[in-house]
């Protein structure tokens, strides 16, 4: 063990030892991104001001002839950074771009790019880490290819477990189902309109900015959905958003909400939470109501919710999040994504990187 060590220590290059601090910091984001949805931007930061600083050491050590190899193999380096940086990186931002990746998803992409963009060599007696490499030499190319196919197990998974417990529906390759009165403590979107399955369903972090928004639980407007669907019931005054996460304790209420609310209470809602007007207290013909021919014209107070926040509620439309709240006012159950974080496959992928180096590499060459 202490030859291992001391030659893992002594021969392994520094800058990829010091590389090597990225996987607890990856363990850490991915149990963050699991329990919350939330990484702090602070944990980019050193990362990537880390690879920065070890991406010049390489570079240095490249020019000055240190790094093992002739002309052929600093061109090769030279142009695998580029290509991590220049490809990889940008994919990062592109996928944030277009709404296919979190600002934490990119942001650790990128960082990925900056902080291994050739392949690291770890030392021990007989043998090396990785233990395959590919013709390409891109590790962040190899970690992000490893993390793609890690990812395509989390569907798998979900299939079989739908099909043991019975739960058998068009969506169940991609979704689970839950109570709709759990869906405030659940990270993901509704599967479902009312028109049936769809993959562009509320999000339910935007969900539980709208409650805490209007100060009351999901229990209560499952209760009267129709006191809330009147846009004069909305708030005077009313409360700051937040960003959509689950609380530590799990449960979503306003901020005058007591525990007799969140069960759901019609009469303890109302008492509860006194900003919340009584529609009776209003006129009850068309125009009074703020209604057109088909009914209010801002039914659950959407709009001004979105107006009001003066921001994006991840991307939610007022007849989104209209159609969200009376799917879950009028369901019982519904399905919703499981939405895996990404940096989970991520950080497997990366120590799968670290040790093993490139499955889709070595499929590939397998199959031709």
């Amino acid at each position: 063990m202490i030859e291992w060590l001391a030659t893992f220590l002594t021969s392994s290059p520094k800058p990829d030892l010091l590389r090597l601090v990225a996987v607890p910091v990856f363990a850490w984001a991915a149990y963050r991104d699991v329990r919350t949805r939330r990484v702090p931007n602070r944990t980019w930061l050193p990362l990537a001001l880390l690879g920065i600083a070890l991406l010049a050491w390489d570079i240095y050590r490249a020019s000055t002839g240190a790094m093992i190899g002739g002309l052929a193999e600093r061109e090769r380096f030279y142009l695998r950074v580029a290509l991590s940086l220049g490809m990889v990186g940008s994919l990062g931002y592109l996928f944030y771009w277009f709404g296919g990746f979190g600002g934490a998803d990119a942001k650790a992409l990128i960082v990925l790019a900056v902080l291994f963009p050739t392949f690291p060599a770890y030392m021990f007696p007989n043998t090396a880490l990785p233990l395959t490499r590919t013709t390409v030499g891109v590790f962040s190319l190899t970690i992000l290819s490893n993390t793609v196919l890690v990812g395509a197990v989390y569907p798998l998974f979900v299939t079989l477990r739908n099909a043991l417990s019975g739960h058998r529906a068009p969506i169940m390759f991609i979704g689970k189902p839950i109570r709709a009165a759990d869906a405030v403590r659940e990270y993901g979107s509704l599967l479902q309109t009312p028109e049936g399955f769809s993959r562009g369903g509320l999000d339910l972090d935007a969900l539980r900015m709208y409650l805490r928004w209007r100060g009351v639980t999901l229990a209560a407007v499952r209760e009267d959905p129709e006191r809330y669907r009147d846009p004069t019931s909305l708030p005077d005054d009313p409360a700051p958003p937040g960003d959509g996460s689950i609380p530590d304790g799990g449960d979503v209420v306003g901020p005058e909400t007591t525990d007799a609310t969140a069960s759901g209470g019609d009469e303890a809602a109302r008492a509860a939470d006194s900003t919340v007007a009584d529609p009776a207290d209003h006129a009850t013909d068309a125009e009074a109501a703020g209604a057109d021919a088909d009914g209010y014209d801002d039914p659950w107070g959407a709009e001004a919710f979105l107006d009001d926040i003066e921001g994006s509620a991840y991307g939610t439309t007022a007849e989104g999040l209209r159609e969200g709240l009376n799917v879950l006012a009028a369901e019982d159950v519904v399905w919703i994504s499981p939405g895996m974080p990404f940096i989970v496959p991520m950080f497997v992928a990366l120590v799968v990187s670290l040790v093993y180096g490139d499955l889709f590499f070595e499929l590939v060459t397998l199959l031709v």
